[in-house]
């Protein structure tokens, strides 16, 4: 009965490496989005001089969005396969790769979909006109949705990281 939950075990683990053709997707992807941002920028440098400031700032902005959902899926991407896949072996030429947990993950993605929110946000009031008062309503509601949500889970991190310090200081020290 031993090696057959042994057996059980080992497929289990061994599962996790199946994680590893999401995080390779993730990574097309993301070439991909390159790809449409090289366009995007391209559009922007060839519009340069004839944009008044409303609609350079909302280029900019567009600009500044796809790299947060850029950073956004390199962060999912290294993290999540240091998390549940394996250790990367160049950790020590890349001091910061280890230091993002399953937690802190995502309070980093909650973060950043509040920062991609309010640019989108920001280019919607930056384009009133284009909008009824309605729409404008539900895409503050939306935003502060994703507000309450990233601080719910800071608070929630901030309790668990607390649990975890009372029951390491309540084990006994050798």
């Amino acid at each position: 009965m031993k090696r057959i939950e042994v057996f059980i075990e080992s497929i289990i683990l061994a599962s996790r490496w199946l994680l590893v053709v999401f995080y390779l997707g993730l990574a097309i992807a993301l070439a991909i989005y390159a790809f449409s941002f090289a366009g995007k920028l391209f559009d922007f440098v060839s519009k340069v001089t004839s944009l008044d400031e409303t609609e350079t700032i909302l280029k900019m902005l567009g600009l500044i969005d796809a790299a947060l959902v850029a950073s956004l899926v390199v962060m999912v991407i290294i993290s999540g396969y240091e998390n549940f896949v394996s250790r990367f072996d160049q950790a020590d030429d890349v001091h910061w790769l280890g230091t993002i947990d399953a937690g802190s993950l995502k309070i980093k993605v909650a973060s950043t979909i509040v920062a991609i929110s309010s640019i989108h946000l920001l280019q919607v009031f930056l384009n009133l006109t284009k909008y009824s008062t309605e729409q404008l309503t539900w895409f503050t509601v939306i935003h502060l949705a994703f507000v309450f949500s990233a601080l719910f889970l800071a608070y929630i991190d901030k309790i668990m990281a607390k649990d975890k310090g009372e029951k390491k200081s309540d084990e006994p020290s050798i």
